[in-house]
């Protein structure tokens, strides 16, 4: 019965992420739904930047302490190991549903391009960042990283074993092309309001301060051979270093945290 219930409690944990992950599109592009980056309750600024400050930095400090590894054993003393992935997915969407509930919105124009050639660029540098995004979490393992692999190998009975990273395709060009659409996705609009703004500031803040963590847990599960990666291939911004990846870097690691560090 209990691997039923944790295969039940994963795919619902997973059908949630995929509710999170489209109403977020939605929020950060303005269209669909009810509550947005721009749109919602109204605040004085310096009460909405306080909220939204705090609702970034909340969903930085549940994403970064739960990815990391201690956090991880300290969980699994409390839960099977094979749910301890969909209950970070879990955690991941109540941040953000929070975030989406209560943001306050700063309407102050800071950029409006109305010529129709700019506001296409910037449109479809929009959705290139979440194409680039979801793409990523198909070039490591994407039932890994939402949970769905470790509650099915237990529902069989099988052991749970790390997946292997393969530098392969975007990986080939970024460390983190997950963190690379995200940026994309989250600053590439044809209109700019201070709220937004403050949300891709904010984002690509926590962003710049995930992948270090992430960096060294990676180090310190595949050793000489990340760091051998890492001198080769630059970590967000695609701009080639000297000398090109020569051959496939290869190992055991988790799943990689990235908007999820």
């Amino acid at each position: 019965m209990a691997r039923y219930l944790a295969l039940v409690y994963g795919a619902l944990n997973y059908l949630g992420f995929l509710a999170v992950f489209l109403y977020l599109i939605g929020f950060v592009g303005n269209f669909v739904v009810p509550r947005s980056v721009d749109h919602g309750p109204p605040a004085p600024v310096g009460l909405a930047i306080v909220i939204d400050v705090a609702l970034v930095a909340l969903f930085g400090v549940q994403h970064s302490v739960m990815a990391r590894p201690g956090f991880k054993r300290w969980l699994t003393r409390v839960l099977p190991e094979s749910i301890e992935r969909s209950t970070y997915v879990l955690a991941s969407n109540l941040v953000l549903a929070l975030l989406f509930w209560q943001w306050r919105p700063i309407p102050t124009t800071i950029w409006n391009l109305t010529m129709p050639a700019e506001r296409t660029v910037l449109w479809g540098l929009f959705w290139i960042g979440w194409a680039v995004a979801l793409a990523s979490t198909f070039m490591i393992s994407h039932v890994d990283l939402v949970g769905l692999r470790q509650v099915y190998l237990a529902w069989q009975g099988r052991a749970y074993s790390h997946v292997g990273f393969h530098a392969r395709a975007l990986y080939r060009v970024v460390r983190h092309p997950l963190m690379l659409g995200f940026v994309f996705a989250f600053w590439a609009t044809p209109t700019m309001t201070a709220g937004h703004l403050l949300f891709a500031v904010a984002a690509t803040g926590y962003i710049l301060i995930a992948v270090q963590f992430e960096e060294r847990d990676l180090i310190a599960a595949l050793g000489d051979e990340y760091l051998r990666y890492r001198r080769q291939v630059p970590m967000i911004v695609p701009v080639r270093r000297r000398g090109a990846l020569r051959r496939t870097v290869a190992g055991r690691i988790g799943p990689r945290p990235g908007m999820r560090t």
